[in-house]
């Protein structure tokens, strides 16, 4: 694996020296800088889940066998599409939320002299994307189902990303509209499209398949990433802050999180009064009121039993395919994120 994320790695630093000489523009020595800086700042800084996800999944499909060094170089430029990609969303997110701090650094925006300027950044960040496609896949007979696909899956994530803004209008704070199939809407366009379905998609394509042969793999892996997200809600609230590497601000934030639509399920009259009175406020008490009522509703065991529920109804769902190597790439997908801590 670390093996991988140096190659990895190594990909990142020759699409940037593309990009930075891309003869479609002429860069001046100020802009080049600017470009580097932004890139390096916001691109390759996360965990790379995605991206390497790309080259595992494609490594799976051929059986294990080792890649070409073409094969490698492509999946890796894949997987870095889709990290250019997650960057896109990351930089104008933190913009739209006001959010400080980003894979523990300050956010781009709110670094000096930058500003309002990462809004154009993020569409700079977008266009990178449309050229290293161009640059490596365009003689390829899959090239234009993988625009298609970029298209595609950036369509849904912003219009999961709308549903998900309107929802928690500031000033409009109503814990009526919450339900578990808004939360799952929200979790489905926002996170699971381009989460996990996108970098094993870019590997079908990659390898020959056509994705209309494949609209179970989707579904099994939306359903992993709605897993993934309810995981993701729980330990805002329920896990160690010293292991998730923050700490979790889902109740200040109103946020539609699986544990308070799970609440507004269970609760009584009672409980739901003291659920609206304190969910969404900033100080400390109020918070406090809603993790003893979570305790007090017992959503740690309603969480267990769901991950539970989950994990079978996946793997259920992994073992009817046809496939051996399809269901390996989803049962690799799939231990990685089963009973996680972080």
């Amino acid at each position: 694996m670390a093996d991988l994320k140096s190659k990895f790695l190594q990909v990142y630093s020759v699409l940037k020296s593309e990009l930075l000489n891309d003869p479609n523009f002429e860069f001046t020595d100020g802009s080049r800088q600017w470009i580097e800086r932004m890139l390096d700042y916001n691109v390759p800084g996360g965990k790379l889940n995605r991206g390497l996800s790309v080259v595992e999944s494609y490594k799976l499909l051929k059986s294990g066998k080792e890649l070409t060094d073409e094969e490698a170089f492509l999946a890796c430029s894949l997987g870095w599409c889709i990290e250019w990609l997650q960057s896109y969303f990351l930089v104008l997110d933190d913009i739209m939320d006001g959010s400080r701090t980003r894979r523990g650094q300050p956010c781009w925006f709110r670094l000096p002299k930058i500003g309002m300027i990462a809004v154009n950044d993020g569409i700079i960040l977008r266009t990178h994307i449309s050229r290293i496609l161009r640059r490596h896949f365009k003689g390829k007979p899959y090239y234009v189902d993988l625009v298609d696909l970029f298209n595609e899956v950036e369509f849904q994530t912003a219009h999961g990303q709308m549903i998900d803004l309107i929802t928690t209008l500031v000033g409009e704070k109503d814990l009526s509209k919450y339900s578990l199939p808004l939360h799952r809407r929200i979790v489905q366009y926002k996170t699971a499209y381009y989460s996990f379905y996108l970098p094993v998609a870019c590997a079908l394509l990659m390898f020959g398949e056509n994705l209309d042969n494949h609209v179970a793999v989707k579904d099994v892996l939306i359903e992993m990433g709605t897993y993934f997200q309810v995981q993701d809600d729980y330990l805002d609230c329920f896990g160690d802050p010293q292991v998730i590497g923050k700490i979790g601000t889902d109740i200040e934030d109103f946020k539609c999180s699986w544990l308070v639509v799970k609440a507004l399920e269970l609760c009584n009259e009672d409980q739901k009064l003291t659920l609206y009175e304190n969910y969404g406020k900033e100080d400390p008490a109020s918070v406090a009121k809603v993790k003893d009522l979570y305790k007090a509703l017992k959503l740690q065991d309603v969480y267990l039993e769901y991950e539970s529920t989950s994990y079978e109804k996946i793997t259920n769902s992994i073992e009817a395919h046809p496939s051996k190597e399809v269901q390996a790439v989803l049962k690799s997908f799939l231990a990685k994120i089963y009973k996680r801590q972080k």
